[in-house]
């Protein structure tokens, strides 16, 4: 089977709405299956199963926030050691320069505090936000995929596509209306 190279620099893909969850949920497996790679589904609730479905990649939010949360530790208790005990040490009250016990909320907060940035950097980095436009938002019923509909598009650059087959794929999934988003 030949396969169309799209432009897209005029034409990003095609986007199908579906009556229910359950249904755009059973296309985004059939999508899948049919070997399209470059999807997105659009909801106005979370679907359990849809990111699986769809064949999304597990998320590196996570081992940032690990290593923000390991770089406040060290740099927490490193700033108060080092304080305490290399740069300015104090004799208060007989306590002795390195008194660790002392240097645990300090540390615990700034754990928390990287963890916190690391988690809120990541995730806007890695979802390319901010993303103030996307084709989507041209097609006249995406408005609803807050409220009650739900969508599903492919785009013009999977190694797949090719407009008039994957139109005729997407109507064959019973979807209720296709149509050709454009950048």
């Amino acid at each position: 089977m030949a396969h169309h190279v799209a432009d897209t620099t005029s034409h990003y893909g095609l986007m199908a709405e579906f009556e229910s969850a359950q249904a755009l949920l059973d296309a985004a497996h059939k999508v899948r299956e049919a070997g399209y790679t470059k999807t997105d589904a659009y909801s106005p609730m979370p679907i359990h199963g849809l990111a699986e479905a769809l064949g999304m990649k597990e998320h590196l939010v996570p081992k940032f926030v690990l290593a923000g949360g390991i770089t406040g530790l060290i740099g927490g208790y490193s700033l108060q050691y080092w304080t305490s005990v290399v740069d300015y040490p104090i004799n208060i009250g007989g306590r002795p320069f390195h008194s660790w016990v002392s240097f645990i909320p300090p540390t615990f907060e700034t754990t928390i505090l990287l963890a916190a940035f690391a988690a809120v950097i990541s995730m806007i980095a890695l979802n390319g936000l901010p993303l103030p436009y996307h084709p989507v938002f041209n097609a006249k019923r995406f408005s609803l995929a807050s409220q009650d509909a739900f969508f599903l598009a492919i785009e013009a650059d999977d190694p797949r596509y090719n407009e008039e087959q994957t139109r005729a794929f997407l109507a064959g999934l019973h979807a209720r209306e296709v149509v050709k988003l454009d950048h």
